[in-house]
């Protein structure tokens, strides 16, 4: 008899979980593959069943328990390795030691059951294998010519020989779509389903765990990858209540001045929020200066991109005087670009999860999501807004401030921001719209904040400016009505002061130092965008007035502000 295995075991479950060296695949199953099961794996041609059952073999067997792979009458042992051996997973110093490899066509020619389980049990019996695989079990049934019931018998003594031996096995199938009908499926401990759908132009392979014995699989449709080293399987995003991080109550600073005044300090760390606004009115440059804002302050962060090539974009970053190249030198920025048009949610998050956890990420970009929507595949096109859902939830729980832009396509009688036809706020905590204005003739960029979780925030609506040391913030509109209209009508009014006794000037020089900290003369004009000879007269005034106070050559603002 066999020895029996000592499997490397991963510590999810009561039962002995293997480790199928399979990327994913662990997760989705609930922590590995129970060891002894009698599993299926089944599916349409072409999905990766036999690439998946081949890697979890190379993964799981070693040379005091090795693996053996039997062929029958799908494709003969030489040819499948002719193929399989591209794979990084296959490494052929263990063929003959670790994994073995047995083609039994000529038997399965005959049909005769009996004898495929004689010859079965003879090579068990001389290697005392850990996992073995069957490949193609339909294959052998379909030549059978026997009784009826017959092969209903056989497959309870395959599985009975099995587990008496205690070995993992895995019998590969061909079947159409959600056939359960083969006597099989009732024997099986569990039943893996590969399928393979084309969208369009696109081709998205899944896997799904139909059954698992003692074990609570992740539920529901994940995508799998077939690449140079094997399969990859992206977990669909779970709600893992533990993995979510309480938030505290840091700011991070936006990084342009007067901005994060108007949200009550910055961004409340951990939070998601949505930049949303018609193209051309810079949504880019606000992210920009957000993970530039990040970077100075040592911190570390993540762009994904999908419409741009990195290269254009750290270009276009310079032009808003943002350089992005040294972080990326030092390893404390990573720009992640996805661009195919078979894209999934889970393939996305994992690249993110990849790359924040290398780093330390604090701080995650996505420009854009209407990118991202174009990037999937049709099929997730479907279920986009769940999958911004999860998406969000996801890195949210990280502990990573998320910040998004996407483009508005359309407004509806009360003005609430949509985006490809789904409500966007359901997915966020903070929501900045950007909206363009027709003043006196003139196109004007506007900003308002409209929601923020849990915070007091301006409702003011505040014209801006993308110049090129970034984003400026200009005037409030308030002697204006029917700014969301986008044709807003001058009122006169008396003004309401943000700060008594300052101008609309003063004000914004006030916001640069109060963001930016101690200061400089140069640093605030190219921080505003202002001419630098109106700044001595201007820094005098704050000086006098007990808003600012001068050290030397720096101004930093009064520890409280003059009575009023």
């Amino acid at each position: 008899m066999p020895k029996k295995p000592s499997p490397r075991s991963l510590p999810a479950s009561s039962l002995t979980m293997l480790d199928t060296g399979v990327p994913g695949l662990n997760e989705v199953l609930g922590g590995g593959l129970p060891a002894y099961s009698f599993n299926l794996i089944a599916g349409t041609p072409g999905s990766g069943k036999t690439t998946l059952a081949m890697q979890c073999m190379f993964g799981i067997a070693t040379p005091e328990r090795p693996g053996l792979f039997i062929t029958m009458l799908g494709e003969p042992s030489v040819k499948m390795l002719r193929y399989q051996q591209l794979f990084r997973f296959f490494d052929a110093s263990k063929v003959g030691s670790s994994v073995h490899f047995l083609n039994l066509s000529e038997e399965a020619l005959t049909g005769d059951l009996d004898a495929m389980l004689f010859r079965i049990t003879q090579e068990v019996e001389r290697l005392g294998p850990s996992i073995m695989v069957v490949d193609s079990y339909r294959s052998l049934v379909k030549a059978a010519e026997a009784p009826e019931g017959y092969v209903e018998q056989f497959v309870q003594r395959l599985a009975v020989h099995l587990a008496t031996w205690e070995i993992t096995t895995l019998l590969i199938g061909e079947y159409p779509d959600q056939e359960l009908r083969d006597p099989v499926f009732t024997v099986a401990d569990g039943i893996f389903w590969l399928s393979q759908a084309t969208h369009r132009n696109s081709v998205v392979r899944q896997f799904q765990v139909v059954k698992s014995r003692g074990t609570a699989p992740i539920p529901g449709l994940h995508t799998i990858r077939l690449g140079e080293a094997g399969i990859q399987v992206f977990p669909r995003i779970p709600t893992r209540f533990g993995d979510v991080r309480s938030r505290g109550l840091t700011r991070l600073s936006t990084g342009i001045a007067g901005l994060d005044a108007m949200m009550g300090g910055g961004i409340p760390a951990g939070d998601s929020l949505v930049l949303a606004g018609p193209t051309g009115t810079g949504k880019t440059t606000f992210a920009m200066r957000f993970v530039a804002a990040g970077l100075q302050a040592d911190e570390t962060a993540v762009i994904v991109i999908f419409e741009e090539h990195p290269e254009a974009y750290l270009d276009r970053a310079r032009t808003v005087d943002v350089d992005l190249r040294a972080a990326l030198t030092d390893d404390r920025l990573r720009i992640i670009y996805l661009r195919p048009l078979d894209l999934s949610v889970d393939e996305t998050l994992d690249e993110i999860r990849v790359a924040v956890a290398a780093i330390g990420a604090t701080r995650v970009v996505i420009d854009s999501l209407s990118g991202f929507e174009i990037a999937l595949a049709p099929g997730f096109r479907e279920d986009f807004r769940e999958s911004l859902y999860r998406l969000i939830g996801a890195l949210t729980a990280l502990g990573v401030t998320v910040f998004s832009t996407v483009e508005v396509v359309g407004e509806n009688g009360a003005g609430a921001l949509r985006f490809t036809g789904y409500q966007v706020s359901f997915l966020t905590d903070d929501i900045i719209s950007l909206r363009y204005v027709e003043i006196e003739g003139q196109l004007r960029t506007v900003l308002v904040l409209v929601k923020m979780r849990g915070s007091q925030h301006s409702r003011d609506f505040r014209a801006y400016e993308i110049t090129a040391t970034g984003v400026q913030l200009r005037e409030t509109m308030r002697h204006y009505d029917a700014v969301a209209s986008g044709t807003p009508t001058r009122q006169l009014r008396a003004p309401l002061e943000a700060f008594p006794g300052l101008t609309m000037t003063e004000t914004q020089v006030l916001e640069a130092i109060t963001t930016s900290g101690p200061t400089t003369l140069p640093e605030i004009a190219r921080t505003t965008g202002l001419d630098p000879d109106q700044m001595p007269g201007l820094l005098d005034r704050l000086v006098r007035l007990e808003y600012v106070t001068k050290s030397g050559s720096r101004f930093l603002p009064a520890t409280s502000p003059p009575d009023s």
